[in-house]
């Protein structure tokens, strides 16, 4: 079955959104700004529905669910705007030390695929996982949080700014 039938139900989705080869962008606070300025923006103004999530290093886990089934549409222009603001961030950054090893690794996987005008940033699929009951819906849920602990970043998913189980989390999460 396509990923697009996939995510185009009323159904909350676990979705993966994973940088091309796993490169560790979201190191950087500047990047991880925009994704959550942009999921923000989904929310407010595309009917995004965020039940859990976490920024890692080269991905990013949502718990999410679009009320009219159009999830794979929100996701794929969250995906466009964001690798676009990302890219041009890193190159025109004054601090990023290495912005000519990612813009080179960016190219070279734009080359990949013949609708890329230049760069790739997201890898193609979002990895949509429906999520049929409350119970898997809270097992995700505590899957992403604790994301950042199973990876030895923080010791308490409640000290990992970029995520849903921070208390300083900027977005609005369902349940919260």
């Amino acid at each position: 079955m396509s990923e697009l039938r996939k995510s185009n139900t009323d159904y909350a989705y676990f979705i993966t959104l994973t940088v091309v080869g796993w490169v560790d962008v979201f190191t950087r606070k500047e990047y991880c700004d925009i994704i959550l300025k942009n999921l923000n923006y989904c929310q407010v103004n595309k009917g995004l529905e965020i039940y859990a999530y976490v920024i890692m290093p080269s991905h990013l886990h949502l718990v999410a669910r679009h009320q009219g089934g159009k999830l794979n549409e929100v996701l794929r222009d969250f995906k466009s705007f964001t690798s676009k603001a990302i890219i041009k961030s890193i190159e025109e950054s004054t601090c990023e030390s290495r912005k000519e090893w990612l813009i080179y690794l960016f190219k070279y996987f734009g080359k990949k695929y013949k609708q890329n005008k230049v760069y790739m940033f997201w890898q193609k699929t979002n990895h949509p996982i429906e999520l049929f009951s409350s119970k898997v819906i809270e097992q995700k849920i505590e899957y992403v949080e604790n994301n950042p602990v199973a990876a030895c970043i923080v010791d308490s998913s409640e000290n990992f700014i970029y995520s849903s189980a921070s208390k300083f989390s900027v977005l609005t999460v369902i349940g919260a």
